[in-house]
């Protein structure tokens, strides 16, 4: 796993909703987030549990995989984009699994490059922040 380091891509002042079902590439996003600086909610193995959190707190941005236990992360995707905080997803499936209206968003089949992963999820918060 490459590491991401603090400076330019920093999440400092940043918080990042993390909704994985998997316990140890959770903990590995959440570390990674966390060395960049970022607040972190979750991570959430439970659909709802991650939409209460994204109704009560400020979101900056958030990494969705796209399958919680059977369950699809679509609707949590919806209430992100109506909001405007970018997000990426992962999955071990292919593109072809993700909603039509969602082709546009990062995804990142497992097994991925968390540092890689994680510096896009930097840009995409800080780009969207200019705007």
């Amino acid at each position: 796993m490459q590491t991401p380091t603090p400076g330019s891509n920093s999440l400092s002042g940043h918080c990042v909703l993390i909704v994985e079902d998997e316990y140890f590439l959770a903990e590995d996003l959440v570390d990674a987030c966390r060395r960049l600086g970022a607040e972190i909610e979750g991570p959430f193995n439970n659909l709802q549990e991650a939409l209460d959190t994204l109704s009560n707190h400020e979101i900056s941005g958030a990494v969705l995989d796209v399958n919680l236990k059977n369950e699809r992360t679509f609707p949590l995707a919806h209430a992100l984009r109506e909001r405007e905080i970018p997000f990426v997803f992962t999955t071990g499936y292919d593109r072809s699994f993700i909603a039509a209206e969602f082709q546009d968003v990062p995804l990142w089949g497992k097994p991925f490059d968390i540092g890689a992963m994680t510096n896009e999820l930097v840009d995409l918060i800080l780009k969207s922040q200019k705007i």
